[in-house]
């Protein structure tokens, strides 16, 4: 009894402090403001785009391939640019994802342009279980997904990115991508498109921590969201990666659903929405983006 009433008042104090948090407030204005609200109706998505390429584990050379989605007629040239991240434990999963698709479409129809990729796997590979090719993967993953952050910047006149506005977000081993990603702004472009920087504005994680990189000063600000009761990546990972990030004197902000398991995606999809637009339109500085 003493349990469940102390996990209900942690329930309410987490609703109550990130419903305070003026990072994931939801911006001002009346609707439709541009990147807040859904502006378009259309999307136009274009698949297998390739931005690099690299060697996996086994010396074979690997297409790096990413998936658009962009608003239909959309006169703006500059605009904000996502990089989404699937799951997987670092040996399965694709740029398809359910959830990255409904993410990446959601991000395009208030202005966004969205781009999801995939990236060299490792079979048997799990974030749990740290073998030397579980490492490998993970510093790949995180190559990779810089590599994608550099091809929007070399390519930003074709798409109508502004390079000073580009954030990374994923789910799971993508979650720790994503992080790792916007706590490492450096990389020596080996998976392509060297010569662009390779930092990101801005992450967001679902279901996620910080593994293989510590946050730095100046680095990307992250938002968290976590289960209390994940049992691949522990809660505890995502506290510590928010600590260690605030300690390093970054925004960092975890969303804690008490009880909840792994990627509740379904279950907390308008919360994650809601918030992530807040976020990324306060962390982009999207007040005085071009519209």
């Amino acid at each position: 009894m003493r349990r469940r009433v102390l996990l209900a008042v942690l329930a309410v104090l987490s609703i109550v402090v990130m419903g305070c948090d003026l990072r994931t407030t939801a911006p001002p204005g009346t609707a439709p403001v541009r990147y807040r609200d859904a502006v378009f109706t259309t999307v136009v998505t274009t698949s297998n785009i390739t931005f690099g390429s690299a060697v996996d584990q086994q010396g074979q050379t690997v297409t790096l391939k990413l998936d658009s989605y962009v608003p239909s007629g959309d006169p703006v040239t500059k605009r904000p640019a996502i990089v989404w991240v699937h799951g997987g434990s670092f040996s399965s999963g694709d740029k398809t994802s359910p959830e990255l698709v409904d993410e990446a479409t959601t991000f395009a129809k208030k202005g966004y342009v969205n781009v999801s990729i995939n990236y060299r796997l490792a079979s048997g590979c799990s974030a749990g279980t740290p073998t030397a090719a579980c490492v490998t993967s993970i510093v790949d993953a995180k190559h990779d997904a810089q590599a994608a952050v550099r091809f929007l910047r070399a390519n930003a006149a074709a798409y109508g990115v502004d390079p000073t506005r580009i954030a990374v977000a994923g789910t799971s081993a993508g979650a720790i991508t994503a992080l790792n990603v916007g706590f490492d702004p450096t990389d020596p472009g080996t998976s392509g498109n060297p010569g662009f920087s390779s930092a990101a504005q801005a992450a967001v994680a679902l279901s996620g921590a910080a593994i293989l990189t510590t946050p730095g000063s100046g680095d990307a600000p992250s938002l968290l969201f976590h289960g209390t009761a994940d049992p691949l990546v522990p809660y505890s990972w995502a506290q510590a990666t928010v600590q260690s990030a605030q300690d390093a004197g970054c925004t960092a902000i975890l969303v804690t659903w008490v009880g909840a398991g792994h990627v509740p995606y379904l279950e907390h999809r308008a919360q994650i929405l809601k918030k992530t637009t807040s976020f990324f339109y306060k962390q982009l500085d999207l007040a005085h983006a071009p519209t």
